[in-house]
């Protein structure tokens, strides 16, 4: 069992910041809308936006999170993961779905777009984890690989790992409970999460918006 210390909650680690507005802004996603979480004032993960790869590696690679900003120009992969878009290219791809407890026990299979319009909605705060389907993971990189050919992970790598990704899609409110694994990043695409996770460090995840996101988990 990992210190108390190194039990870390990503409640709102940090707000995407991006021009635009309305189907531009949100990608019509309607983050802020009803349901959305309130973010707490205070997050104690430190944000770097000039880090070298030599800092990142003696400072955060191997004990303890950082967020990083302004790493790489995801804009042509952000418009492309907008509501209508994903819609119109994969509205019909059967997605598999997971429960939001910890080890994710139940998986349902459903069109893309069924979970879209119907079970994407704000989570309701006295539900339990495993009362809830969210899109995370399981995904068929064949299919959905025309969309992840244009995503451009952070550049920063670790020696004898190689990166493999996990695009979601989840309702407000909610998340996963506290668990661990390898290490990798987690970059909010709409929304409001964003993080470096360094190897077993133990985390739970709220999503406070409806959120789009990907995760390079580093293994």
């Amino acid at each position: 069992m990992a210190p108390a210390s190194r039990l870390l909650a990503l409640w709102a680690l940090a707000a995407v910041a991006l021009p635009g507005s309305g189907e531009e802004g949100d990608g019509g996603w309607r983050p802020g809308g009803p349901g959305a979480v309130a973010e707490e004032e205070r997050c104690t993960v430190e944000r770097r936006a000039d880090l070298t790869y030599a800092e990142f590696v003696q400072q955060y690679a191997f004990v303890r999170p950082v967020i990083l900003q302004g790493l790489t120009d995801n804009s042509r992969f952000r418009a492309l993961c907008s509501r209508e878009r994903l819609l119109a290219s994969f509205g019909d791809r059967v997605v598999r779905l997971s429960t939001a407890n910890t080890y994710s026990y139940q998986k349902v299979d459903l069109p893309f777009q069924e979970y879209v319009e119907q079970l994407l909605h704000p989570q309701d705060p006295t539900s339990l984890g495993n009362d809830t389907l969210y899109f995370f993971g399981d995904n068929n990189f064949t299919e959905w690989a025309s969309l992840f050919r244009y995503y451009s992970p952070p550049p920063f790598g670790l020696l004898g790992t190689a990166p493999a990704y996990s695009f979601g899609i989840a309702g407000a409110g909610s998340g996963v409970p506290f668990h661990w694994h390898g290490p990798g990043y987690s970059e909010v695409i709409y929304g409001r999460k964003v993080l470096y996770f360094p190897d077993r460090w133990w985390h739970a995840t709220l999503n406070l918006d409806t959120s789009v996101f990907i995760s390079t988990f580093l293994g």
